[in-house]
């Protein structure tokens, strides 16, 4: 056999074994599939260096009436202004309630069934965590409105660097999230403590909340059996995520104002901000899968990498789960704390373009896609903010992309490869290495790496192959179809 095509479909593939996955991308990092081809994603340079002093999980960009570009950040404690220009002001209000960095376990009195074990024992069933501070940010005409799940109340800065954000007046109190609607309805989710209850202000007045025949105030509490998570604009109406289902609102007008209807069940968000909004929907995760909602039901995204994701995250910090779009590629990025860590440290995305999955290691805490700038901004645990897809600089870490074991008809032939021929545009910025086995539980031998710049002698054999192709830094490499000049030795 000569010139074998080692031609793998786009996208990881990590549920099962190595085994199973045969002949697709089982892992990776900082790369993607686009225009047929893997390639690095964008790197990254500093745009404003130690913005917050505490970790951020909260931001949003804007323009503002005149044109000018916003940036609003949000940490446990704080609420922050940074301009376009890299300057950050501390706009938080005085008398604002501070939350939690992490989520931290209750213990003890009040944190389990009484009697149930000894006091101070964290019960892992029957606990409960109290979830990190996360705020809902939007913008109100060019003003910036706040909502703390910790603190609860409603607030609003109106761009004056030299006066912090204000409480809005008449507004509910002890919100779990708010959003503010296309019509332009600011809407209180949890509002005044009820988890079910959705309160929205009169239209155009932020101000006015209290429901009368002369304005378009009202409240409704969704019929649901879990609580409410988050809101999210769509096209035409908007979400409302609970942890157990999802609900639709349009606007429909006096004397009913907006319709509420349930548009998903079993489909509850998993973190207040693990939720995206796309052209053609909105993304979220959920306890054990993802979801999306197309504007007229939810569907279940199906998942390659779902063993990668949900067998690994941190059930003590589900709430640190946050996600994004990055609309230039077309992926809604997922960030999550996995195995024992207690911050940030993987991603996945779902190119909904495409239909597949990338996978990768990187903390960031909080972002915002391109738009309003060019590039999507994200934040890491030192405060740093970043223009992410801007050059090829990624802080040392690896860049690269391994295959599954690929094997020749049933996988009972052995191999003997003797020549590679790459497919590589750039013509040496990319090596490649072989591992092989002669048994899935056999020893692994590696060879490489080889430089893809023009055809390479090599030598080796075993009856599967593992490819591994690794990009060298500040480079917009590209990958296509490897072939590898094999010929079968038979089963010994």
């Amino acid at each position: 056999m000569a010139f074998l095509p080692l031609k793998i479909p786009m996208g990881f593939k990590k549920n099962g074994t190595d085994y199973e996955c045969s002949g697709r991308w089982l892992d990776g990092n900082l790369v993607r599939f686009y225009q047929d081809s893997l390639r690095p994603v964008g790197g990254w340079q500093t745009r404003v260096s130690s913005a917050y002093a505490s970790i951020a999980r909260s931001m949003h960009v804007w323009e503002d009436t005149s044109g000018s570009r916003q940036i609003a950040a949000a940490t446990y404690n704080k609420l922050y202004y940074t301009s376009s220009g890299g300057t950050t002001t501390d706009i938080t209000p005085s008398s604002l309630q501070a939350g939690n960095i992490i989520a931290a376990a209750n213990t003890g009195y009040g944190g389990g069934n009484y009697s149930n074990a000894l006091y101070g024992t964290v019960r892992a069933e029957n606990g409960t965590y109290s979830e990190a501070t996360t705020w809902s940010l939007d913008n109100w005409g060019e003003y910036l409105v706040a909502c703390s799940v910790a603190d609860g109340k409603l607030w609003e800065w109106q761009l004056d660097i030299n006066a912090d954000a204000a409480q809005i007046a008449n507004a509910p109190v002890a919100n779990l999230a708010m959003m503010v609607t296309e019509e332009r309805f600011m809407f209180a989710l949890g509002a005044g403590g009820n988890s079910r209850k959705v309160q929205w202000c009169d239209r155009e007045d932020n101000t006015l909340w209290a429901a009368a025949a002369t304005n378009e105030a009202g409240d409704i509490e969704l019929q649901t059996n879990g609580q409410i998570m988050a809101g999210v604009r769509t096209r035409g109406q908007s979400l409302i995520l609970t942890d157990t289902d999802a609900h639709s609102c349009t606007y429909v007008g006096p004397p009913f104002v907006h319709s509420f209807e349930r548009v998903g069940s079993a489909c509850g968000l998993v973190a207040r901000k693990a939720v995206a909004t796309t052209d053609v929907g909105v993304f979220w995760m959920g306890k054990k899968n993802f979801f999306l909602y197309n504007g007229s039901s939810v569907q279940e995204v199906p998942c390659e990498v779902y063993d990668y994701v949900f067998s690994d995250i941190n059930p003590a910090q589900l709430s640190l789960a946050w996600a994004m779009n990055v609309s230039q590629y077309g992926e809604v990025w997922f960030f999550f704390a996995s195995g024992s860590s207690n911050e940030i440290d993987k991603y996945v995305a779902y190119d909904y373009r495409e239909g597949h999955w990338i996978i990768g290691s990187l903390i960031r805490t909080t972002g915002a896609d391109s738009g309003v700038f060019k590039n999507p901004l994200m934040v890491d645990v030192s405060g740093n903010v970043y223009n992410h897809e801007q050059g090829f600089d990624y802080d040392g870490l690896d860049v690269f992309a391994e295959s599954a074991p690929i094997s020749v008809g049933a996988g009972d032939d052995i191999m003997s490869v003797k020549r590679l021929i790459p497919d590589e545009l750039t013509q040496g910025q990319v090596q490649a290495t072989f591992k092989t086995k002669f048994y899935p539980n056999g020893t692994e031998r590696s060879y490489g790496p080889y430089s893809m710049a023009n055809p390479t002698d090599v030598r080796f054999k075993g009856r599967q192959i593992r490819m591994r192709v690794t990009g060298a830094a500040f480079a917009d490499w590209r990958a296509g179809t490897m072939r590898i000049d094999a010929t079968t030795r038979g089963k010994r």
